[in-house]
């Protein structure tokens, strides 16, 4: 039995991050692909951008509960630890790679933070004043929601005082952070200077 609910427990993490939730919504609303929009990323902030700011919030909402599901079913299973870091690392995968879109979702930033939150909601507080502090200074919400999901590895540290979950979040934001490569040097390659990349004028500097 205990075989079976791993093995359901990890289906489970993918399945759900596979739900293509920012496609859906763009397909709704606009009769377009989302991956052909914007950015061409599988995202919430592509859609606060392309298809309106509500949207765009229903959108993170959701992708930040897919990857908090995922984990508090692993948990409500009573599958070990070391399944329930793997469902997270799943179904932030199933986020990048959905089966339902042939393998092609967006970067997963939104899901981790939900794996994150369920493993650590201490962290959830403070990573959310400073991704508000970093917005007011740089107004690029992308980078100030990435500066602030780095917080977890602190948080794991000095408030539950556990390697493991350091190593685990170090490992789990590697994903959002190799697969946003290719638009971090476009977005320079745009800016011109990393000064212009790091601070936009406004919420709607976009580059």
């Amino acid at each position: 039995m205990d075989g079976f609910l791993i093995a359901l427990a990890i289906i489970i993490a993918y399945l759900l991050g596979s739900i293509p939730t920012a496609y859906i919504v763009a397909r709704l609303r606009k009769g377009t692909d989302i991956r052909e929009m914007g950015t061409r990323n599988m995202g919430a902030m592509n859609v606060f951008y392309t298809v309106g700011f509500w949207w765009g919030l229903l959108v993170l909402i959701t992708d930040v509960g897919k990857g908090a599901a995922a984990v508090g079913i692993a948990i409500a299973f009573d599958v070990p630890e070391l399944v329930v870091f793997i469902t997270g690392v799943t179904v932030v995968l199933g986020h990048a790679f959905p089966v339902f879109l042939r393998f092609r979702g967006g970067k997963g930033g939104a899901t981790c933070i939900g794996v994150l939150c369920v493993l650590m909601p201490w962290g959830l507080p403070i990573a959310f004043g400073i991704f508000c502090i970093l917005l007011l200074i740089t107004r690029f919400p992308t980078l100030s929601y990435s500066l602030a999901l780095i917080t977890f590895l602190f948080v794991g540290w000095l408030i539950y005082d556990r390697w493991e979950l350091v190593v685990y979040s170090a490992v789990l934001l590697l994903i959002p952070l190799v697969r946003y490569i290719p638009r971090i040097k476009e977005m320079r390659d745009k800016a011109g200077t990393w000064g212009r990349f790091f601070r936009r004028r406004s919420l709607e500097d976009r580059l």
